[in-house]
């Protein structure tokens, strides 16, 4: 049985990973690559490593697009098999993946916009909204929990990984017919902090021999506890204060329900005033809907809320804006606002728009609440740029920037040990993946300290043996 790193390797996006085993081969996660256009769109276009015609099966972690977002690309270039995921993630990859491709199309008008200037040629999108529409059909749907044999010798369960709405860890029991051992395989994907505002804590995993575990916030911490909503509010009142708005960049999967169902307590238990809530992006308001309609991915709080609140992810004062029209005219609101909008990075999304004309404005906060990747305009604000590109012309940061980790669906670096301690077996090879390599050899470091067994840094495009 072999495993060969075709994403995520060295850097926290473009989840890929390949296992050959019994004459088959099963795809780990189909995720874009995000960093720099140019090069991001380089890199999603192919697949290196892989025909994408002789993929038996792919297994999905969760929606997220650096997980999933080059599925409908994979599925352009020659897949037919199934792609096993949980009710949920296929939910939320049916708005999503139209999403993204609508996205792909963005990025291509900027690349060609370029390089038409330079004398390059022009360049097309990865795929279309039909190709992502006849990539879900590929989808077969699994609840966590339930076995099912996805490949001779190769038997699937999804594990709750306590991350988004569906994430799961990925179980592989193997029946290795090439050494004639049996084999229990974890893929951790995304693995939750615990202690999430709205979901279940992720699954302790039993009896692993080979772990690909990732490694995001390894050698950082998140600054205050999970579930803690006193800071947020400070921030609110001390925007309020200024009158000025508050720009929350958000992911609109897990991330904006997240901070939705925290302003619905404070707003409630009357700590921060009755200001106007909008969230602004058609992908979130349909996520929240989708949200509703998954009651087992929820904690028990959360769980009692859906059947005894209307809707726990809203209230009063909050607008959800899918129209162009509506998110143009917040720009001309005036006084105190709190204005969601995708996307968490950056990257793309109406966020931009409200950065641009809101960035260079004193009164206004910039309040980041998650990982923003190396090389995305979030990373630059987060780590005090006073000037940043944006739409490709310069504007100076004047806003007060904030950031609360403590929204991060990402375990930090001591709930990653706690993680990896709480599991049983052997665990005799690691690969750690889904990490800057600053970040992945830190927590290396501090599992060898802990473990008898080999723990190695995933190299891309590297195959080893297991």
């Amino acid at each position: 049985m072999k495993i060969t790193f075709c994403g995520a390797a060295g850097t926290t996006t473009g989840s890929q990973h390949l296992l050959h085993v019994n004459g088959q081969k099963i795809l780990l996660d189909c995720g874009l690559y995000q960093g720099r256009r140019e090069q991001s769109h380089e890199v999603n276009c192919n697949f290196p490593y892989f025909d994408p015609a002789t993929i038996d099966c792919v297994v999905l972690s969760h929606a997220h697009i650096d997980h999933s977002g080059n599925l409908p690309n994979l599925c352009r270039k020659g897949y037919k098999g199934n792609i096993f995921a949980t009710f949920a993630t296929r939910d939320l990859c049916q708005i999503m993946l139209a999403d993204s491709a609508r996205i792909q199309e963005s990025d291509v008008d900027w690349l060609n916009k370029h390089n038409i200037r330079k004398g390059l040629p022009l360049v097309e999108p990865l795929y279309s909204e039909q190709d992502a529409e006849k990539c879900l059909r590929q989808f077969v749907t699994i609840n966590y929990e339930r076995p099912m044999l996805i490949a001779p010798g190769v038997t699937l369960t999804f594990l709750d990984a306590g991350h988004i709405l569906g994430s799961a860890q990925v179980l592989l029991e193997i029946d290795d017919q090439e050494d004639g051992k049996a084999k229990r395989l974890l893929f951790s994907g995304d693995v939750g902090r615990g202690s999430n505002d709205l979901l279940n804590d992720p699954v302790v995993a039993q009896n692993i021999d080979i772990l690909i575990m990732e490694s995001t916030y390894g050698g950082r911490e998140h600054e205050v506890p999970a579930g803690v909503d006193l800071h947020i509010g400070n921030i609110i009142n001390e925007a309020v204060a200024r009158k000025g708005k508050i720009f929350i960049p958000a992911f609109a999967v897990e991330r904006t329900q997240q901070i939705l169902y925290a302003l619905h307590k404070l707003f409630e238990e009357r700590k921060i005033p009755d200001v106007p809530v909008f969230v602004d992006s058609p992908l979130a308001v349909s996520a929240t809907e989708i949200f509703r309609l998954h009651p087992e991915g929820f904690n028990s709080e959360v769980y009692a809320d859906l059947f005894e609140r209307d809707n726990p992810f809203g209230f009063e004062n909050l607008t959800l804006i899918r129209a162009v029209k509506a998110s143009k005219e917040l720009n001309e609101l005036r006084g105190t606002a709190i204005i969601i909008a995708a996307s968490g990075m950056c990257e793309a999304g109406r966020i931009l728009h409200h950065l641009k004309n809101g960035i260079g404005d004193p009164k206004n906060t910039v309040l980041f609440v998650g990982y923003c990747a190396e090389n995305t305009l979030g990373r630059k604000i987060r780590e005090g740029m006073k000037e940043v590109p944006i739409f490709g012309e310069p504007y100076h940061v004047r806003a007060k920037i904030e950031k609360i980790d403590s929204f991060s669906g990402h375990a930090d670096h001591s709930e990653l040990l706690e993680y990896f301690a709480r599991m049983t077996g052997s665990k005799a090879k690691v690969f750690l993946v889904h990490g800057e390599t600053e970040n992945s050899q830190k927590l290396k470091d501090a599992l060898d300290q802990q473990h008898d067994g080999l723990i190695e840094l995933a190299v891309l495009g590297r195959e080893v043996v297991v």
